[in-house]
């Protein structure tokens, strides 16, 4: 289901157009007509020279390593951290060729950027998203008996952008009136980094944190650190995050404590009618 859902994503302008702009130098160069026409010369002649493959193949680690970095889990989630990297490599290898080819490319590139941003998330979630460190920590001493798990993120970060429709998923799933899902954006607010000793910078590995919180009181958090304070990595997936914090037991046990808690409600509703009854 996830890939068959990336390739109707791919039916988007967004990714389509993205593409297209990603591979519009190669294929300009492989197929005949395209170089007939745009340089002017033969297919034979048609070839990428060895600065045009320099380029390329430092593009290609260039991709693979900002990817990794940024936690890239899916098609879609590779596609969306290449696509920068793979118009600005586009862009130097059209002015390489020619200047007025790489004008054009520029303009459509600024362009498109404009007119096509890339598609949000649109799903259905159920998030309560926090604007200050203090009105978190309000929250979570109002009603200990409720468990949060919070993400703290930025918007700017690859990362956090890729693991939004994962976490509001998640949220859709999980929900209940004592498991409850937050988020905090510590680049408007870093207070709330300082609070929970989160690195905000933008070479930061700890964006996104996602902690969850019991009896008011930090329980488990990933990325987590090791004996020795060094961070281990974690892939924001949803398999992984259902495993790391053991959602479907954490559910079930919200789920119990919610059936016995309005058991008890129901209870004692009973009781004041038969002494209410009795006194009369």
């Amino acid at each position: 289901m996830p890939f068959k859902n990336d390739l109707l994503l791919l039916l988007k302008p967004y990714y389509f157009v993205n593409i297209l702009l990603s591979l519009s130098y190669l294929a300009a160069k492989k197929l005949p007509v395209l170089c007939y026409i745009l340089f002017e010369t033969a297919s034979p002649q048609c070839e990428l020279d060895t600065r045009e493959s320099e380029i390329l193949f430092f593009l290609l680690i260039v991709v693979v390593i900002r990817t990794k970095k940024a936690g890239s889990v899916t098609m879609i989630n590779y596609l969306t951290s290449s696509f920068m990297y793979n118009k600005v490599a586009n862009l130097i290898l059209w002015f390489y060729a020619d200047v007025r080819l790489g004008i054009v490319y520029g303009i459509l590139f600024v362009l498109l950027g404009m007119l096509l941003p890339e598609p949000t998330y649109s799903g259905p979630e159920n998030v309560v998203y926090f604007r200050t460190a203090a009105g978190l920590e309000e929250e979570l001493q109002r009603d200990k008996k409720i468990t949060w798990l919070v993400v703290f993120y930025t918007v700017w970060n690859p990362s956090c952008t890729n693991f939004a429709p994962i976490f509001a998923q998640i949220s859709a799933q999980y929900v209940l009136e004592n498991l409850k899902f937050g988020k905090i954006d510590v680049g408007r607010y870093p207070d709330a980094a300082k609070k929970y000793n989160i690195n905000d910078s933008s070479m930061s590995r700890q964006l996104p944190t996602v902690i969850l919180f019991k009896n008011g009181k930090e329980v488990t958090r990933r990325p987590a650190a090791d004996n020795r304070g060094k961070l281990i990595k974690f892939f924001f997936s949803e398999d992984n995050m259902k495993a790391s914090f053991d959602l479907n037991h954490l559910y079930n046990e919200c789920k119990a404590n919610l059936l016995k808690k309005k058991k008890g409600a129901t209870e004692n509703k009973i009781e004041d009618q038969n002494s209410h009854i009795k006194s009369e």
